[in-house]
């Protein structure tokens, strides 16, 4: 297992995962999940106090894509090594004007999930998931619960068969 936490069938704890991510995880094989110290769900402070790597962390960063007056919402998933392209590849990727990160409020209350948990899993129907290649190609990343006081660990192709899942070179 990755890092120094009990990973168990996150299936089996729902208690760990938000409501939406709950109701998706099933179709997630080998998703497992593990209670943290909500005080430590950012990444570098979970990562440091965990033993888990940056490069087997994948933050998921949602972006409001503005066009003639409509704005959409997007979910990039990359290596806490990285950083997204979010004004070159996604915005046009997405086909938009501008691209920004998402106000706090708007994504919290959009997804359902809490800052700092927010995840692919569970994501309202027609969000794009736009996963960069490393994430992908990962044997396994630990993502966001939903909630601040877990993680969920899975094998990074496992993103790929998220509902509007697509594989980008998201990365700077």
């Amino acid at each position: 297992m990755l890092g120094t936490l009990d990973w168990r069938p996150a299936d089996g704890r729902r208690d760990l995962l938000a409501d939406p991510v709950a109701a998706a995880i099933g179709g997630l094989p080998g998703a497992e999940a593990a209670e943290i110290d909500p005080e430590l769900a950012d990444t570098a402070a979970f990562c440091e106090r965990y033993g888990v790597p940056l490069d087997a962390s994948a933050n998921c960063v949602v972006v409001a894509a503005k066009r003639g007056g409509e704005v959409g919402y997007a979910a990039c998933m990359i290596l806490a090594t990285d950083r997204a392209d979010v004004n070159g590849v996604v915005r046009k990727h997405l086909g938009a004007r501008k691209v920004s990160f998402a106000p706090m409020a708007d994504a919290t209350a959009l997804t359902g999930m809490e800052y700092g948990g927010i995840t692919p899993v569970g994501l309202p129907e027609g969000w794009p998931v736009l996963v960069d290649e490393a994430v992908a190609a990962a044997p396994h990343v630990v993502i966001g619960s939903g909630l601040r006081k877990s993680k969920i660990l899975l094998p990074g192709k496992a993103l790929t068969a998220l509902p509007g899942a697509e594989v980008l070179a998201l990365a700077l």
